[in-house]
Formats: C-alpha cells, sequence, structure tokens
C-alpha cells in the first residue's frame, strides 16, 4: 500500500494530487500498482463572483441576471476523481522507472514514471506524459 501527494498539471489546470494505490509484485523487479486518488485545482469561474461593497464586505453574485447567489457558486475550487495503473521495474535496487495509464475527466493518459528513495519508505516521484505531469512524495506502507 502506498499514498501519494503530488504538485500536477493535469485535465489543462494546476492543481494537487492526493492517492493511494496497491503494489502487486509480479516477477523479480516488476511491480503492478493499481490506484487512484483525486485532483484537486482551481477552476476558471465566469459566471460567479464577488461584488465588494464599501465597507469591505461582500457577497456572491450571479454575472448573468446580478441576483445575489449561494457563497458556495463564487468558491472556484473543484476535485475531479482519477484512476491509474502503473507498471515499474527497479533498477540498482532502488531507482524505479515504468508506464503508467491515468484514467480522469478528459480521457486516458499515458505517462512514464519514475521514483527513487528519499527516506525509509518514502520516495520522490515524477510522472509525465501528454499534457499530464506530476512531481511530490511516495509513501510505502
Amino acid at each position: 500500500m502506498s499514498a501519494e501527494a503530488n504538485l500536477a498539471r493535469a485535465e489543462g489546470e494546476w492543481g494537487a494530487e492526493v492517492g493511494a494505490a496497491y503494489s502487486l509484485p509480479l516477477l523479480p523487479g516488476f511491480t503492478l500498482r493499481p490506484g487512484g486518488g483525486v485532483f484537486v485545482y482551481e477552476r476558471e469561474n465566469d459566471r460567479y463572483f464577488i461584488d465588494r461593497f464599501d465597507d469591505g464586505d461582500g457577497r456572491c453574485r450571479d454575472i448573468t441576471n446580478g441576483q445575489f447567489a449561494d457563497s458556495d457558486l463564487c468558491g472556484n475550487t473543484s476535485v475531479s476523481a482519477y484512476a491509474r495503473l502503473e507498471g515499474t521495474y527497479t533498477l540498482l535496487g532502488t531507482t524505479e522507472v515504468g508506464i503508467g495509464g491515468r484514467l480522469s475527466g478528459d480521457g486516458l493518459r499515458p505517462y512514464a514514471t519514475a521514483s527513487f528513495p528519499v527516506l525509509p519508505r518514502v520516495r520522490v516521484k515524477a510522472n509525465g506524459g501528454d499534457r499530464y505531469f506530476a512531481l511530490g512524495l511516495r509513501a510505502d506502507f
């Protein structure tokens, strides 16, 4: 079992990936790692805005009709779930390299992955592919 926290560029946005995976050792050196998680990012919001008053307070408004709106609609934070599958090979006993596929709101994205240990059971990990990039830490349990 492992947990990951990454800074990522996915679905056309910068954000944070938080996920978990399960390691399935296949052959010596080869590991299959299915997993999933959420991508948290700030999305564009062209419909709602905070209208500031002279006293500094503000209320959420709908730009299409000028009416006040629920303040949650002015929040730009969005969460998107993803699933992924990685296959890796361990080189020189410590460094992992491999390939993976990430399934999310904008489809299946293949990517390359690499990681190396920085502490016992903690690795720096990088993923990179077509319109997808992530860099962060993986903790193995």
